[in-house]
């Protein structure tokens, strides 16, 4: 099975080419298989809701045709903005593993700053986040200035 930095790696790899930082994979936490990855596509589809988070778990679980991501682990190459991590504890996912921090993504686009992890600590929901991880790799995904 896959470690984490590996999964990381490959969704950076899979962002790469895209005009955007963010990118979101998810996992089979057992077994380690990966459901899908998406990208921001917030600017394609005129929709500010269109996050890679939002837009994996929507995905997701459409494909599993449930509102439960339980069982699953979620990597994103940047830290899940507020609206992004509650709808990540609302599908119940085991874990959430991001790369660069909401600081990091600051110095390129206006943010709201509340930690993943403060988020998560202040729910019923029992997801660990996690991070970061492979920070300055998931950081070269920024534009340059």
């Amino acid at each position: 099975m896959q470690t984490d930095a590996e999964h990381l790696l490959e969704l950076i790899a899979f962002t790469k080419p895209y005009e955007t930082p963010f990118g979101a994979r998810i996992v089979d936490s057992a077994t380690g298989t990966v459901l899908l990855q998406v990208v921001n596509q917030v600017a394609e589809n005129n929709d500010p809701t269109a996050h890679a988070e939002l837009l994996a778990v929507r995905l997701a679980c459409q494909q599993r045709q449930s509102p439960s991501l339980a069982g699953f682990t979620l990597y994103s190459t940047c830290e899940p903005c507020p609206m992004c991590m509650g709808s990540l504890l609302w599908a119940e996912l085991d874990r959430v593993v991001f790369g660069a921090t909401i600081a990091d993504a600051a110095r390129h686009y206006a943010q709201i700053y509340i930690p993943a992890q403060e988020v998560a600590q202040r729910s019923d929901f029992q997801t660990i986040v996690e991070g970061p991880l492979l920070q300055a790799e998931c950081y070269t995904l920024f534009p340059k200035p």
